[in-house]
């Protein structure tokens, strides 16, 4: 039996092919070495981000939410739900939230569920946790350093959080400020963490990338800028979104900008699989739109 076993709750972006696919390939890495079992739930669906981005209201959203929490409460009963996505994780835990607090709310997502044959199945009690929770949490750095057989050193990395793993619910124990978690886990891996990193809390932008490109790419400038004036060589986040935003855009800032910005940018679960022992494929390195090759090189070894 697995060491850790928890429900798990991929999310759109996890897909095969979809934009974080190589987030999943790294998690899965990161978990083997761990021995942490992710069972999938079963049918899962859409957090409904883009609808609450869309204003298509709370209802629809709040019940595709519900329904993965029923379908995990009912076939993956006693364990945590666990999302890799900062946003399906949010969206997860605000409609538990919502509908704790909401009679009117529960009884019309419950109403929802009834028709998609989840009658009775919803109890919102099961706890929902991000990744790097479980990891903190339930390890805790000095277990998390014991695998490390590839130690990251010599890389100086800025741990960006962004906003949605940081507000309003936040990562027990840490400040909404100035949150520390990545720069541990940087630590941890052998690599050096920025301190003082300024912008690590600024939000990119999120889906104002489509809507309203001008606003989200002076967000991402703002986060690039300061990890290369702090000396970074890496930004490392835990959110899809964020990496994509601010991974992508940097050929279109440095156009708009003048600027000739080319920093990697990783997921923490990528560095945990390279210090662990995983090659750049099996860290999902090969799914980076700009190449990280000082962690390349770290995993040809």
């Amino acid at each position: 039996m697995a060491k850790k076993e928890y429900s798990f709750y991929p999310g759109c972006s996890s897909e095969r092919k979809a934009s974080a696919s190589n987030y999943m390939v790294s998690v899965e890495s990161m978990c083997k070495t761990l021995d942490i079992n992710l069972n999938e739930i079963p049918d899962w669906n859409c957090c409904g981000a883009s609808i609450g981005y869309a204003e298509g209201g709370e209802l629809p959203r709040h019940t595709m939410n519900a329904r993965n929490i029923a379908l995990s409460e009912k076939h993956n009963a006693g364990q945590d739900i666990v999302a890799t996505c900062a946003a399906c994780w949010l969206g997860t835990k605000e409609t538990q939230d919502r509908l704790s607090h909401s009679e009117q709310m529960l009884a019309d997502t419950k109403e929802a569920l009834k028709e998609a044959g989840l009658d009775g199945d919803y109890k919102g009690e099961v706890p929902i946790r991000h990744m790097v929770e479980v990891l903190i949490e339930d390890f805790g750095y000095e277990a998390l350093g014991k695998p490390v057989t590839k130690p990251l050193e010599g890389i100086k990395i800025a741990g960006y959080v962004g906003c949605q793993t940081n507000r309003p619910f936040g990562v027990d124990g840490e400040s909404f400020e100035n949150p520390k978690y990545l720069d541990k886990l940087v630590e941890t891996m052998g690599a050096e963490p920025v301190e003082n990193y300024d912008q690590k809390v600024t939000c990119c932008g999120g889906a104002l990338a489509f809507s309203e490109p001008e606003k989200s790419q002076a967000q991402i400038k703002k986060i690039i800028e300061s990890a290369y004036d702090h000396g970074a060589e890496m930004i490392v986040t835990p959110c899809p979104v964020c990496q994509l935003n601010v991974e992508v855009y940097q050929d279109h800032i440095n156009k708009t900008y003048g600027t000739k910005f080319k920093i990697p940018v990783t997921y923490y679960s990528q560095l945990m699989a390279v210090a662990y022992g995983s090659n750049a494929k099996e860290a999902g390195l090969n799914g980076n739109i700009v190449r990280a090759p000082k962690l390349e090189e770290i995993a040809a070894k």
